[in-house]
């Protein structure tokens, strides 16, 4: 592409739809050419504060985008989603791609056909908590991982495991790059129809045991990694922004924080897609790695339906 601004349009402009609006209206080399949600007065509200366009369907956008973020519920995302690649738009689809493996594969093939760059908003990869443990992580023989935080009712349509575990479940396959040996998983259905608590216990193929748990019933939230491999173990806060490494020296027990430059993980995600639709390269969370975290979150969903 040439150096003319990339044309941008957001679909749904809730909490997180509204920073996504807000992020590209500030990007450099970006034209935030409109906004779309089915609650007139958001639309306006946010098209207001960024200097664009406001509308209630989606399809309007269309004709006039390059490039767009689909923040809506999940349920929605192939549909919308899928209109937008045919008319021959790039995206960046909110988490989890889509609640169904057919209805991802579907969205991928046309995204091939197309040869347009669909990214997936796993947004943690691009926290620097993150990133600053991929050069230390050789081999980890345990991974436990924590993501806690208090009910929001604006999320009814997916349960926790595809809400909030699914981070969890693509930064440990991210780490491990091992096939799936076995799942043990068990839930609890609290304050709404699909699982509020989930635990799963995976063994990869090559033996790395990792143990998720995340709640959307917890008054405190909390969001920690823990990884303990042959040399080390390795702490995350990726809220804090901040990694320890704990080593063994002559005997002894030392620990040191890693130096991390803390970010807007939003923007570096939103500014890495605006990059591989000007470049063409491969996202940093590419649609099929997107899948790959989507199917092993739907085996624990429905394990956890099946319990006794």
């Amino acid at each position: 592409m040439n150096n003319r601004p990339i044309k941008v349009a957001v679909v749904g402009v809730g909490k997180l739809g509204s920073r996504h609006a807000e992020v590209y209206s500030k990007l450099p080399g970006v034209e935030l050419v409109g906004v779309c949600d089915i609650l007139e007065h958001r639309a306006k509200e946010t098209a207001a504060a960024c200097r664009t366009r406001a509308c209630t369907d989606y399809r309007e956008l269309l004709p006039l985008a390059q490039a767009a973020s689909i923040v809506v519920p999940s349920h929605e995302h192939h549909r919308i989603s899928k209109d937008f690649l045919q008319s021959g738009v790039h995206l960046l689809i909110e988490k989890p791609i889509t609640t169904d493996l057919r209805q991802a594969e579907e969205l991928l093939a046309l995204a091939k056909e197309k040869n347009l760059i669909l990214q997936v908003g796993h947004i943690e990869r691009f926290n620097p908590a993150i990133r600053a443990v991929k050069n230390v992580v050789k081999t980890p023989r345990f991974i436990e991982c924590h993501r806690l935080g208090p009910y929001d009712p604006r999320i009814a349509d997916v349960g926790v495991t595809l809400d909030l575990m699914i981070h969890d479940i693509d930064i440990v396959m991210d780490l491990v790059r091992s096939p799936v040996k076995n799942i043990d998983a068990v839930g609890a259905f609290i304050l709404s129809k699909t699982e509020d608590i989930s635990n799963a216990r995976i063994r990869f193929e090559n033996n790395t045991v990792c143990n998720l748990t995340a709640s959307r019933v917890t008054k405190d939230t909390m969001r920690k990694i823990r990884i303990f491999q042959d040399d080390a173990y390795i702490s995350i806060d990726t809220i804090a922004q901040e990694t320890l490494i704990y080593t063994k020296e002559n005997g002894a027990i030392h620990h040191k924080k890693i130096d991390i430059a803390k970010s807007d993980s939003l923007k570096e995600e939103l500014f890495d897609f605006i990059d591989c639709v000007r470049t063409g390269r491969r996202p940093l969370v590419s649609g099929e790695e997107a899948k790959a975290a989507l199917a092993l979150a739907l085996q624990i969903s429905e394990q956890i339906r099946r319990q006794p």
